[in-house]
This record gives C-alpha cells, sequence and structure tokens, in this order.
C-alpha cells in the first residue's frame, strides 16, 4: 500500500519531459501479468512505429517495482488514481495517438476522455464473464464505458458471444499474446550455469510461484521421493521467514541461491531461489513442473511459462477462472490435485514412469505451439489502423 501511494506521488512530473511534438503510444496494464501479455505487441508496435515514444502504466506495485527499468519502453509509470482530473491531465500530458489496453481494467474517466478526444483504443487478450459488471442489470455506466474501445481483441469465442449479446460487435477473437510470449522464450538463451551445476543428469522437480499452502502439498513428495530426484523451490513472495519455516521441515540438503557462492551444489537435494527474475529460465532445467497458487485463493500462476518447454504440469485445485490450466487438463498435459497424498501420487508416477512424463509433457508443448499467432491478429489491425488514421 505504501508503493501504491508514494509511486503515485511523481507520475506527472516523471511525464514532463513529454513535449507536444513528441508522439506517444500508451499501453496500461494492471499488473506484471499483463504486462507480459502486452510485450509481444509492444515489441512489434516499436518496430511498426519507430518515431513513437512508448508509455507503459501499471495499476499495482508488483507490476510497476519489477519493471520499472524496462528498455522495451521509453517511460514507465503508475496509472494516476481514476478520477476526472488526474484522467484529463494524464492524458494531456501524454496525448496518445493510440491505446492499448491489456485484458481488463476498464477506468471510466480515463475511457470517458480518450473517446471524447477520439484517440483509438484497443484492448487485448480480454476476457469478459457474465458475472463482471458490465453484464448486470444496474452495470450501464460501467458498459457504457466500454464504447470508448475501437475494438475488442478478446481470448475465446464465450468472451465474444457475451460482447455481442449487448451490441459490441467490433470484436475479434485473436486467442491470448501470452502464448506468444512464451514461444518466443525459447528462441532465446536460457542457460543458468549454476542450475546445471546443481541438476547434473538428476531428474528435477521444479516448484514454481509457489505459497504456503503449495508447500504444505508438497511436503510429504520432497521428504520422501527418490534421494536423487533434485527440487528446485522459487516462491512467488521473497519472504525469508517463510522460506526458514518451510525449510525446517525438509529433511533433505537444501540450499538457497543467496548462500550458494562457492559451494558444491552438486551435494543439495533442494535448491530455494531467493530471488527474482530467472524463474522462466529455470523451467528449461525441469523434467516436471509443479505451478503455484491455486491451492489457495491467491490465484493460479503462469502456467504458460512451463508448459512451452514441453513438461507436465501440477498445479492446485482452485482454477476455475483460467482458460489454459482448464483445457491443458482436458488435454492431459496438467494435473490438478486436492492435497498432499495426490500430489505425492501424481508426481511420483510422473518420475517413475518415463514414458508417461515424456508424453504429458509433449501435450503441454503442443498446446502452445497450437495457440500462437494472437500477436499477429491484433497487428494486422494496427497495421490498418496505422495506414488510415496515424500515418
Amino acid at each position: 500500500m505504501k508503493l501504491f501511494v508514494s509511486g503515485r506521488k511523481d507520475v506527472f512530473k516523471s511525464l514532463s519531459s513529454l513535449t507536444k511534438n513528441d508522439k506517444t503510444i500508451w499501453f496500461h496494464c494492471a499488473s506484471l501479468g499483463e504486462y507480459e501479455q502486452g510485450v509481444p505487441i509492444m515489441e512489434e508496435v516499436k518496430v511498426l512505429f519507430p518515431d513513437y515514444k512508448i508509455i507503459v502504466t501499471f495499476f499495482s506495485p508488483s507490476g510497476y517495482e519489477i519493471k520499472k527499468n524496462s528498455s522495451i519502453a521509453d517511460y514507465v509509470t503508475y496509472l494516476p488514481i481514476d478520477t476526472i482530473s488526474n484522467a484529463r491531465k494524464f492524458i494531456e500530458s501524454v496525448h496518445p495517438s493510440l491505446v492499448l489496453f491489456v485484458k481488463y481494467e476498464f477506468w471510466p474517466n480515463y475511457l470517458y476522455y480518450l473517446q471524447k478526444n477520439n484517440i483509438p483504443t484497443l484492448l487485448i487478450s480480454g476476457v469478459f464473464r457474465p458475472q463482471q459488471s458490465f453484464f448486470k442489470w444496474y452495470g450501464g455506466f460501467m458498459r457504457n464505458s466500454l464504447k470508448a474501445f475501437n475494438h475488442f481483441f478478446v481470448q475465446d469465442e464465450s468472451s465474444k458471444r457475451l460482447l455481442n449479446s449487448f451490441n459490441f460487435n467490433n470484436v475479434t477473437v485473436s486467442g491470448d499474446t501470452r502464448f506468444d510470449r512464451v514461444h518466443q522464450q525459447l528462441k532465446q538463451s536460457n542457460t543458468l550455469d549454476f542450475i546445471e551445476n546443481f541438476k547434473q543428469d538428476s531428474l528435477c522437480l521444479v516448484c514454481g510461484s509457489t505459497w504456503p499452502e503449495d508447500d504444505e502439498v508438497l511436503l510429504g513428495f520432497i521428504n520422501n521421493c527418490d534421494i536423487s530426484i533434485k527440487i528446485i523451490i522459487a516462491p512467488h513472495t521473497i519472504d525469508p521467514s517463510k522460506i526458514k519455516s518451510f525449510r525446517n521441515k525438509i529433511k533433505r540438503k537444501s540450499i538457497l541461491f543467496s548462500e550458494k557462492e562457492n559451494e558444491n551444489l552438486t551435494e543439495y537435494s533442494v535448491f530455494f531461489i531467493d530471488t527474482i527474475g530467472i524463474l522462466t529460465k529455470i523451467y528449461n532445467y525441469a523434467d516436471i513442473a509443479y505451478i503455484g497458487g491455486a491451492m489457495g485463493k491467491t490465484g493460479l500462476h503462469n502456467i504458460l511459462e512451463a508448459a512451452t518447454f514441453g513438461i507436465p504440469i501440477v498445479i492446485g485445485n482452485h482454477f476455475e477462472n483460467f482458460l489454459e490450466a482448464k483445457e491443458l487438463q482436458r488435454l492431459k498435459g496438467l494435473y490438478s490435485i486436492h492435497n498432499e497424498i495426490e500430489c505425492s501420487t501424481i508426481i511420483t508416477k510422473l518420475t517413475d514412469d518415463d514414458e508417461f512424463r515424456s508424453s504429458t509433457g509433449e501435450i503441454a508443448k503442443k498446446y502452445i505451439v497450437s495457440n500462437i499467432g494472437a500477436t499477429q491478429k491484433t497487428m494486422s489491425y494496427i497495421k490498418s489502423l496505422k495506414e488510415h488514421q496515424l500515418g
């Protein structure tokens, strides 16, 4: 909350170097996940509009603090709270030629001023559900704000049908740009020497973005699995006290990332990653991935980052609103567990049965490949917009 408040104090000061002669394109992302969805579009837009400055705003500190120095944008800042005066001042300061909201976050005052100024506004990788306020009997005000969007690029047919039922017909089912984003990861270097030293030729379980609820169901497998299996744990939040508490329950020899210097990592069975920014590359070394967030109510974390490497995935049982998890479970590239016993059972089967592990991972990989292309669908529209409106 402190970052949420203090970070917004200097927004307009940070934008003061923008001049009326600067041409800009504005991307808004709620948090880190939405930023990752926006990156493939941002990269293409930078190429298509080389003379434009890219503005990226975040609502939450978790996104801003990690990406505030991102090289993809010319300005990265918080979005001021959605008041009439803030919206007017921000849009006057940024004077964007094009605006892209990623997935969701619909701020009525900002949308009003974008529409009032005839600024082309797009939603990318959007998802709509009947329980959202737009589609309730009392949702007229919020629904009216959606008229600011020139076009909606949505992830699925159900979102399109829902919008169509309320006479929003400027909708394209493009899919999810996250598939393009994670697929690009395979073209980058994913080498981490210290992980190679730790893993050697052993099977490796990577537990990514875990919470205490996840720790509870993983503990049985960690303490009772074959000693040759290597386990990497990357908590969602780097909380030294919680890491220490979980570490004390583990019977295997463990080490922290922050302790690894001058250590022989081959001697350890469990590796805690008490740093951020390297989990995606760590999945390159995984034979099995457990993805956290779905054992509690915090929300399932990104399963696509692991799936792109062809890894079988295990998650908790609360993932009702995660389309990709439901689909991958249907395809049998992902398994959901309810408790510690189920967790140990499925991970043990994946470690013991080479053919089962390999075929499950292949399903995950094919799922990614079959869903790439959202970026190009969106960019086709933007290219047309550039030709006919933006010049």
